[in-house]
């Protein structure tokens, strides 16, 4: 299970991505194709094609790193959406990594502090 402090953000590319590129090259993706900031801490998460591979660019405050995870069986099942990005919460990159299907999770009321 991650552990990741509540202010990091997850977005993940909705569209396959080609894994053999490294650091730059997934930046440039970030950048260009999600208009996000690669330096910005946030965790940006790419599939392949056949989403059996999934790679995590973030950066540590002082360089970029990359997680990359191959699954022997079963696939990946990111949600899909028209925009080339979408933004899901720490809990759901685990479950997402796990090999859980976020579309037939279900989600139980929670609290939340009112708005002030």
């Amino acid at each position: 299970m991650l552990s990741l402090p509540p202010t990091v953000r997850v977005f993940i590319a909705t569209g396959p991505a080609d894994l053999r590129r490294s650091l730059d090259g997934l930046s440039a993706l970030v950048r260009e194709g999600m208009r996000g900031n690669p330096l910005s801490g946030h965790l940006f998460v790419f599939h392949n094609r056949r989403r059996d591979r999934a790679k995590v660019l973030y950066w540590d405050r002082s360089g970029l790193c990359l997680w990359y995870k191959r699954l022997e069986k079963g696939r990946f099942h990111s949600p899909d959406a028209d925009e080339p990005s979408l933004e899901i919460d720490a809990v759901d990159l685990s479950l997402l990594l796990e090999g859980i299907d976020l579309a037939g999770a279900k989600r139980r009321k929670r609290f939340e502090p009112a708005p002030r």
